[in-house]
């Protein structure tokens, strides 16, 4: 990198600011002194491999993909909620779109999640409990009473059914009014980590990516703001990885989704730009910052070197950040304001696009509404009291941060490396399907979960109120927790049963018949499930068809 780097970005920043992208803010300290957007040093070449740092906006994006950095626009609130069903999950995301947030994101429960309905057997007991019942396009009517889908972007975690789910989605938008080609929000689709970490998969790995390329061809084509795939680092996470594990495997799904797009003849260029990335914010503030700026930085990297993507727009990693559910605490539940606020601060400094923060009571049930308000409030006392957003990576340069980012990379590096040496055609694909089938990931899962548990219990880690620290003024006090009621599964289930009266059931089963008739051919599958979702087809229909035409799935067992 020249001299002139700094030239470059000053030029970026003020083409952004002629363009009307610098909100009109107060950028000083909370004594009134005035900060830069950016920091950067005196002479750029006197900082040994300075273009592997450079400035925001610029590849490798190491320091963010904004010139502007939060100056521009602040990350999206978005927090993750669903319990119960459509209509008390509609009161809850009102709540939160009144209070502030800037987007949704739905959580579903376990029958959703397993492409179940609500009057399945094996769906007795799990109704409404850790996320909302969706069993048809009526339950995404519902959900978005009232919100405008054109104008509010929507996130939703799933990822075994997450095709008929969106197309229950699309329905539900197209019932509004909306103009689908306007939806913009993202899918979870990753499949892969399903494998991995979740264990929330329908089919074969097989089947699964043909839908996953056909949904990257029609979001391509008629929604084209719309993410179709945000590749999940957070579940591998929370099963217990360490950080570089989190964000190599995370990385390598990422990799093998490109060749998937590649191999379907989509221009990378279109379609990079759809893949976003969903990462946890663990409790290590240092390490999860220079994570995030890895990442950023090995993407780029390896979509330009290895993909052949030109455009910066296509080299971009976006990510979203949650906080980490399992460093949460049963014991003093209330030091987990503390846990989470850290980890949402590491998220910022790491430039995340969006953000979710964990509840206080969320280790002991879905939150309720006063924890859910506090984990909003915590994201709104750092974007508006700290001064955080007045600067972009304002940790970029700091000798530890850089030796930490160029470690979590190195780290990273060499585990792509094993990963395509699993595979027998050089890509990451076919190794990512080998580690899947041998048991490769979710070993190495274990025995990292195994060290830090062992480190845990001899004390070389400390968890205050768990092993350390474990008096309090208030042990015999009882925290308050949102309970979801069995009435709830009792009426969804009653109502599953009227809207299958009510349609037109021969609509809906030739629907089915027809989705499954696509699946036997090469033809896009997303048009006739879109189809089935509108004659009212219910999620457990759709998913049994294609559950008898593609066969299941069990994970290699491993010791």
């Amino acid at each position: 990198m020249s001299q002139d780097a700094r030239q470059r970005w000053q030029q970026r920043y003020e083409a952004a600011l002629a363009a009307g992208r610098v909100r009109n803010a107060d950028f000083t300290t909370l004594s009134g002194v005035e900060v830069d957007p950016v920091y950067g040093p005196a002479d750029e070449s006197a900082v040994e491999n300075f273009e592997r740092i450079g400035y925001p906006g610029e590849f490798p994006f190491t320091r963010g993909l904004h010139a502007t950095g939060y100056r521009g626009r602040a990350w999206t609130i978005r927090q993750f909620a669903g319990f119960g069903n459509a209509k008390q999950t509609n009161e809850r995301y009102k709540m939160i779109l009144a209070e502030g947030g800037g987007g949704l994101s739905v959580a579903f429960d376990m029958p959703t999640l397993m492409g179940r309905d609500s009057d399945d057997p094996r769906s007795l007991g799990e109704v409404g409990h850790c996320g909302v019942a969706i069993d048809s396009a009526v339950d995404m009517d519902e959900l978005f009473d009232g919100i405008d889908l054109e104008a509010t972007t929507t996130s939703m975690t799933i990822s075994g059914p997450a095709v008929p789910v969106f197309c229950m989605y699309l329905a539900a938008a197209e019932r509004q009014g909306a103009d689908i080609g306007r939806l913009n929000g993202t899918l979870q689709t990753d499949i892969f980590k399903e494998y991995i970490a979740q264990k929330e998969w329908l089919f074969p790995p097989e089947p699964h990516l043909r839908l996953i390329g056909d949904l990257m061809e029609y979001c391509a084509e008629h929604v084209p703001a719309y993410k179709p795939i945000s590749v999940s680092g957070y579940h591998i996470r929370e099963a217990g990885s360490t950080a570089a594990q989190e964000l190599a495997y995370t990385l390598a799904d990422g990799f093998a989704y490109v060749e998937l797009g590649l191999s379907r003849g989509l221009d990378i260029e279109q379609f990079a730009p759809g893949l976003s990335f969903f990462f946890d914010a663990h409790i290590d503030f240092f390490e999860e910052i220079a994570k995030f700026r890895a990442a950023r930085r090995i993407w780029a990297r390896w979509l330009r070197d290895v993909y052949g993507a030109t455009t910066e727009k296509a080299q971009q990693l976006r990510f979203h950040t949650q906080t980490a559910g399992v460093s949460l605490t049963a014991q003093q539940p209330d030091n987990n304001i503390t846990r989470t606020a850290v980890e949402a601060l590491a998220a910022v400094l790491g430039g995340t696009q969006s953000l979710h923060t964990n509840a206080l009571d969320e280790v002991l049930a879905l939150p309720s509404a006063k924890a859910a308000q506090i984990a909003l409030r915590t994201q709104q006392v750092i974007a508006e009291e700290t001064g955080v957003v007045n600067v972009a990576d304002p940790l970029g340069g700091s000798w530890y941060v850089e030796a930490l980012t160029d470690d979590i990379e190195r780290q990273a590096e060499e585990i792509f490396a094993r990963i395509r040496d699993m595979g027998t055609d050089g890509t990451m694909t076919s190794g990512v399907l080998r580690g899947i089938e041998d048991g490769w990931f979710t070993g190495e899962i274990a025995e990292a979960a195994f060290a830090y548990q062992r480190a845990l219990e001899k004390g070389d880690k400390k968890v205050v109120g768990v092993n350390t620290l474990v008096g309090s003024v208030d042990a015999h006090d009882k925290l308050e927790i949102l309970r979801v009621s069995h009435q709830v599964e009792i009426d969804q289930k009653a109502e599953l049963a009227g809207r299958r009266q009510q349609r037109d059931d021969a609509a809906a089963r030739a629907a089915v018949e027809r989705m499954v008739e696509v699946a036997r051919t090469d033809a896009n599958m997303v048009p006739a499930m879109l189809d089935a979702a509108r004659a009212e087809a219910s999620l457990g229909e759709i998913c049994d068809a294609l559950r008898t035409e593609w066969g299941g799935y069990t994970e290699p067992a491993r010791f």
